[in-house]
């Protein structure tokens, strides 16, 4: 899977699914500092999903004028954000081998919610 891994996504989740694998591009070492609406017109032009800890990015998803197509956001809801906390819900995140392109995601203790991006 083609990850964008926001600044806020803590090193060993991204070490995991890189180890599983995955091309994770991090936010904290690939555009350090971006805003969030760059960060996700770059995982948009990547055709990468964006894992986060920061709702805004849902936001930031459902106002633009071009729904997602080619990329998604997924908010990893988890209080508090500590990695023993997180890694079941990236496991449940990889495992759940979804269509995450063209979704506004929640990955959470109690499931996983996708909202459309698209819109009609």
């Amino acid at each position: 899977m083609r990850i964008l891994a926001d600044e806020n996504f803590p090193k060993p989740a991204v070490e995991m699914l890189r180890a599983d694998g995955h091309d994770v591009h991090w936010a904290r070492t690939h555009c350090a500092g971006w805003k969030d609406a760059r960060l996700l017109e770059f995982a948009e032009a990547e055709f990468r999903i964006l894992l986060t800890l920061d709702k805004d990015f849902w936001q930031i998803a459902v106002q633009r004028r071009v729904p997602l197509e080619h990329s998604g956001v997924v908010w990893f809801r988890v209080h508090p954000s500590i990695t023993g906390n997180l890694t079941p819900l990236v496991r449940a995140f990889v495992e759940a081998k979804r269509d995450w392109a063209g979704h506004i995601s929640i990955v959470a203790a109690e499931g996983i919610q996708m909202l459309a991006a698209r819109r009609g």
